[in-house]
C-alpha cells in the first residue's frame, strides 16, 4: 500500500478489527498459507464462538498467532518476551527453529503456560504457536498486543479459504464478521507443524518447510510420528489442527489417478454420469478422449512443482467444486518430502469428499 490515503484507511480498518477482537467479536485474517478465522487467544467465550461459527468439535486445539517483534536495529531479534506468557520452557532447538523460520509457515507446539485456555488448546496441556508472515497480521497482531487463535476460516472439514472472497462464501449469513484483505495467500496449504513437547522435534502435519529444509538450516533432526513412536516406545499421537482422515474436502467426489491411469480411475465410478474434470500436470500432454465415448472430459492443467501446486491447490479444488462436476480426479503427487504436504491435504480432501459420508465406503 504505497499512498498515504491507503494506509490510513488500512489503519483505521486494522483499529477497528483490533476493537472486534477485544470486545470478544471475531475477524477473519490473511496469513501466507490460508485465511484465518481469529479471536483473542486469551478470551474462552470468544474462542468457543470460532468453533460454533466452524462447526468445529472443540477437543481440535487452534493455533495461536502472535506478532514478530519490531528489529530495530538488534542483529538478533529477543523472541523470549514474546513468548514468555504462552510457554513454559523455550528450548535452544526451539529458539534455533523459530530464529529460522519466524515470520512464517512454521507452527510449533510446547507445553502451555497455565493461563492459556483449555479452549484455545483443545484441553491438552500443549499450545500451538506460530508468526504469520503477512504485513497485514503482522499490523494486525501488533496493534493487537495480544495473541489470536485462529483456524481456516472455513466450515469443518471443508476447503480451506485463499482469499477473502472464499471467507465471505463460507459465511454469507455471518452479516457481522469482520473480514481483512489481504489478497490472494501465497503458500495456499497450511502451516508445517512441529511438536517440540516432547524429548525429540516430531512432525505433526507436513507443510511447504519439510524437515529436510529444518536440517540443512538448523542441523536440528526433526522424527516422523512413526519415527519417534519406535524411539519412544509409544504410539500416541497429539491431535493437531487439520488431522482428521477427511478434511479440506470438496462436496463433488475426489479421486486421484496414478500416471497414465485415468481411464482405471473412470473404470471404479461405472455409475458416475458424465462431466469429470481431470487434473493434467502441466508439463504433461493431453488426455484425448479415446476409450470412454460416456464421459466428457475437461482438462484442467496444474503446476508440476510442488509451490506453485500448493499454491494453487485450494483455489483449483473450490472453482472446480463450483462448476458442477460429477467427478474431479488429480493426478497422485510425486513421491519426494517436498510433496508431503500436498499429498497430505489431497488424501483427507479425497477421503471426506462426496455430498455425504456414504461415499467414504468405498474409499
Amino acid at each position: 500500500m504505497s499512498s498515504d490515503s491507503s494506509s490510513l484507511q488500512s489503519a483505521a480498518v486494522i483499529q477497528e478489527a483490533v476493537q472486534s477482537l477485544r470486545s470478544g467479536g471475531l475477524v477473519a485474517f490473511p496469513t501466507e498459507t490460508v485465511y484465518g478465522l481469529g479471536a483473542d487467544a486469551k478470551n474462552p467465550e470468544a474462542i468457543k464462538k470460532v468453533f460454533a461459527a466452524k462447526g468445529r468439535p472443540s477437543n481440535h486445539p487452534l493455533i495461536v498467532h502472535i506478532a514478530a517483534p519490531d528489529k530495530f536495529d538488534q542483529s538478533q531479534v529477543d523472541w523470549v518476551p514474546v513468548l514468555a506468557p504462552w510457554v513454559r520452557d523455550l528450548s535452544e532447538d526451539a529458539l534455533k527453529l523459530i530464529h529460522a523460520f519466524w515470520p512464517g509457515p512454521l507452527t510449533l507446539v510446547f507445553k502451555k503456560d497455565k493461563s492459556v485456555p483449555l479452549e484455545a488448546t483443545g484441553g491438552q496441556d500443549t499450545v500451538a504457536i506460530r508468526a504469520p508472515a503477512h504485513p497485514l497480521t503482522q499490523e494486525l497482531l501488533r496493534k493487537f498486543k495480544g495473541g489470536i487463535v485462529g483456524p481456516s476460516a472455513n466450515r469443518f472439514g471443508k476447503v480451506s479459504p485463499t482469499s477473502a472472497a472464499d471467507v465471505r462464501y463460507e459465511f454469507e449469513e455471518m452479516l457481522d464478521l469482520m473480514i481483512l484483505d489481504g489478497g490472494d495467500c501465497d503458500v495456499g496449504i497450511e502451516s508445517t507443524i512441529i511438536d517440540l513437547s516432547r524429548d525429540h522435534p516430531v512432525l505433526l502435519r507436513p507443510g511447504l518447510i519439510t524437515p529436510g529444509d529444518i536440517l540443512a538450516k538448523t542441523g536440528i533432526k526433526v522424527y516422523l510420528p512413526h519415527e519417534y513412536a519406535v524411539l519412544a516406545g509409544q504410539s500416541e499421537t497429539p491431535v493437531v489442527s487439520g488431522s482428521l482422515r477427511a478434511h479440506y474436502a470438496p462436496t463433488t467426489p475426489l479421486r486421484l489417478y496414478a500416471s497414465g491411469r485415468v481411464l482405471d480411475a473412470l473404470s471404479e465410478f461405472p455409475d458416475i454420469k458424465s462431466r469429470v474434470a481431470v487434473a493434467v500436470w502441466d508439463s504433461d500432454s493431453s488426455l484425448g478422449e479415446d476409450g470412454h465415448p460416456s464421459v466428457h472430459f475437461e482438462e484442467v492443467l496444474v503446476p508440476s512443482d510442488s509451490v506453485s501446486f500448493a499454491s494453487k491447490l485450494y483455489r483449483t479444488l473450490r472453482d472446480l467444486d463450483q462448476q458442477g462436476w460429477d467427478l474431479i480426479l488429480l493426478p497422485e503427487p510425486p513421491v519426494g518430502e517436498e510433496w508431503d504436504g500436498v499429498r497430505d491435504r489431497l488424501q483427507r480432501a479425497c477421503f471426506g469428499s462426496g455430498p455425504s459420508s456414504s461415499s467414504h465406503a468405498n474409499n
